[in-house]
């Protein structure tokens, strides 16, 4: 920076900091070890200024003398080496423990029309000042174009946190424009590995590396003897001829990316295109458990995304009302048609709440739920609904605040009627199709635990089970050490079948409800015999009187038979296809529950408090083969030892690599191969020593 004045951020919690201001002295070109000591917020010279912002501190150092420093003579209006050389150092304290610190050298020359620059280091601390940068160009030519070295025999950036032109950057010590007094403010500090200049690191294989961990014994034997300008990373990012790049944007690099084929039509996963020819965009949940704040949507694959967003960092997101929608027809336009709704609760939403009282701050909307829908009619889309779910928080208030997104694609001529799982078979992912006819309103499905909070029954939600996808779910149930046995498996026994409310399954993904004929297949139930009266207690205490429960929970805390999981399989096949996409269908669906002996868990104390009983369920989707398997003969019976599927060593696939059921290579290659090898096989044998020998004898006897 160059003028009578610096300015730095202190970034983070800015309360009750106090900034001070020192004057360095370096003792035989050493600068020493930074202290907060007993500091003042000014010297002779210069005065240092705090302004406070949103969680920023502006710290400003001024000089009081600005820049008639030294007196210039007519003779000597460009002198080369400053008048005044001075090293300040800047503390930020609370309480007094030391935050950061920030070293500045001024230099100041007689002639003040030239500029130069005032640069500092930063040290690491829990608070970090951020230093504000120049701008600037170097490596220009004539021509005012920048001259990119070629990428495949040298490094594009030899020092890649050079990012000032014409000044010295702070940290950055292989940075040719910072003197070796500017570079010994920082020279402790200084950026590590490929950002800081190491852009040839060492590799394992070179042998000055010396033995790497793990490294076999033949290492030394095939280690390379190399320079590191040889390295194996040069070239590593180069993709053909260098040149210049015209424009850094990144939203020019990424529209220039987007294959946008929506005037043609959609097909199932394609992204769903705006008219500004970008990605429509929602946040959702990537594999790794991030929430993807822009996600693009794929037309027809439905999803249920929830997300933890710190109010802290939200920033609300472009309304979907002003967002225009291609609809899958050259000039198609769809407008969504939004609607808005206020949470009921807030406690459910938002959790570990705390509100930060500043004078005028006024409430902000945040958007708790957004549910999409859209209707399709063949590959377009006709009509997109959105429904946002709103709350009020204060302008400063911090928690954890949970969002909920939902994509749903439905026909265009459908209205509230349920939608269907496939047509005719079943897709994978949609859930499975049921209905009860013990009830008026027969439409069901069959579910899982959604737990949620501490994992108990009683705040647990259902989610459906989805066609082809097995799963495991459970939750918890309170027993106390008093228990009731009798009413403990009834209970539990109510929350297992809580879950399959339901006494017919859809065989296809379209089958009528209002039909019974059309597919439907009548649950098989396992029921669990448990027994209504335990009459063992424990030796020593007398037994409970007549007409009590004689469970043994009255005795020691133990029942017997307690339903504890629920197991559902069911059966799947092919059944044809349509346009050449296979069909699948349910052929049988079964659930067995299986009981397990409870036992009172107890700590140091057993009285006062509940035990944690688990529930679980689990689905298994069983793939029926359309063909029977050919069954084994007896040699196979017999003889395991050359059965593949028994043994480590299989011999009939001793030439497996040469046969047409290797799919790793082309069979050529694989036959190539095989040759070679056949060959020097055969060199092998003829160099051994019994043809040696015999070989002797012949031309002895000749």
């Amino acid at each position: 920076m160059s003028g009578p004045a610096v300015s730095a951020l202190l970034v983070g919690g800015t309360e009750d900091v106090t900034v001070s201001l020192a004057l360095v002295q370096d003792k035989e070109g050493v600068l020493p070890v930074p202290t907060c000591g007993s500091l003042g917020n000014e010297t002779g010279d210069w005065s240092v200024t705090a302004t406070p912002h949103l969680n920023v501190l502006e710290v400003t150092v001024r000089s009081k003398h600005g820049l008639q420093w030294c007196s210039s003579n007519a003779t000597d209006s460009f002198p080369e080496s400053p008048c005044v050389v001075q090293t300040l150092l800047v503390s930020a304290s609370h309480n007094s423990s030391c935050l950061a610190h920030l070293l500045i050298q001024v230099e100041i020359y007689a002639n003040s029309s030239l500029t130069h620059n005032a640069s500092g280091t930063k040290n690491v601390a829990p608070i970090e000042p951020e230093i504000k940068t120049r701008e600037g160009m170097e490596g220009q030519t004539g021509e005012n174009m920048t001259v990119i070295p070629d990428q495949a025999y040298q490094p594009l950036g030899p020092c890649p946190c050079n990012l000032t032109a014409g000044a010295c950057d702070i940290r950055c010590c292989c940075d040719q424009e910072c003197s070796p007094d500017l570079t010994d403010l920082f020279r402790g500090s200084c950026y590590t590995g490929a950002f800081g200049g190491d852009v040839n690191p060492v590799f394992d294989q070179l042998c000055s590396a010396g033995m790497p961990h793990h490294a076999p014994a033949w290492f030394p034997l095939l280690c390379v003897q190399s320079s590191l300008a040889n390295t194996p990373f040069l070239g590593y990012f180069y993709h053909g001829a260098v040149s210049p790049k015209q424009d850094s944007s990144p939203e020019v690099y990424l529209h220039t990316d987007l294959k946008d084929l929506s005037d043609f039509g959609y097909k199932q996963g394609d992204p769903i295109m705006t008219a500004e020819k970008t990605y429509f965009t929602i946040p959702q949940v990537s594999l790794a458990g991030q929430c993807m704040q822009n996600a693009p949507v794929a037309f027809l694959q439905n999803f249920d995304a929830r997300c933890m967003t710190d109010l802290e960092v939200y920033r609300e997101r472009r309304g979907a009302a002003s967002v225009k929608i291609k609809s899958g027809v050259v000039g198609g336009i769809i407008t969504p048609k939004v609607t808005y709704e206020e949470a009921a609760d807030l406690d459910g939403v938002v959790t570990g709440t705390e509100i930060l009282l500043r004078n005028g701050s006024a409430p902000r909307n945040v958007n708790v739920e957004e549910h999409y829908i859209f209707r399709w009619d063949n590959s377009t889309i006709s009509a997109v609904h959105v429904r946002v779910v709103r709350a009020e928080v204060r302008a400063h208030q911090k928690g954890i605040m949970a969002q909920r997104f939902t994509v749903k694609f439905v026909s265009y001529n459908s209205g509230n009627e349920e939608e269907l799982s496939g047509n005719p078979g079943y897709q994978l992912g949609k859930p499975v199709r049921a209905l009860n006819t013990d009830r008026m309103n027969n439409s069901t499905s069959l579910h899982l635990w959604q737990s949620a909070g501490r994992g108990l029954c009683t705040s647990a939600t259902f989610k459906p089970i989805l066609f082809g996808e097995n799963a495991l779910s459970g939750c918890l149930l309170e027993v106390g050490i008093r228990e009731n046995c009798t009413q403990l498996r009834e209970y539990a026994m109510e929350r297992l079948d809580s879950l399959m409310q339901a006494t017919h399954v859809a065989a296809r993904g379209n089958s009528d409800y209002s039909d019974l004929s059309d597919g439907w297949l009548e649950i098989a139930r396992k029921q669990l015999l448990v027994q209504k009266s335990d009459t063992c207690h424990s030796a020593g205490v007398d037994a409970p009187a007549t007409g009590a429960d004689t469970s043994p929970s009255n005795v020691s805390g133990i029942c017997l038979d307690v339903p504890a999981q629920l197991h559902v399989r069911i059966l799947v096949a092919d059944a044809g296809s349509v346009e050449g996409v296979t069909q699948q269908e349910i052929l049988g669906v079964e659930t067995r529950f299986s009981s397990v002996t409870w036992q009172y868990q107890c700590g140091l104390t057993c009285e006062g408090r509940a035990d944690l009983f688990p529930l679980s369920a689990s689905v298994q989707f069983i793939k029926i083969p359309a063909q029977l398997p050919r069954p084994l003969t007896r040699f196979q019976i017999n003889f395991t030892e050359y059965d593949c599927d028994r043994n480590d060593v299989c011999w009939p696939q001793l030439l497996y690599p040469l046969t047409r059921y290797y799919q790793g290579e082309p069979y050529s290659q694989c036959a190539a191969q095989g040759l070679l090898l056949a060959s020097f096989l055969l060199l092998a044998v003829l160099l051994s020593n019994p043809w040696t020998r015999r070989r002797k004898a012949w031309s002895s006897a000749t």
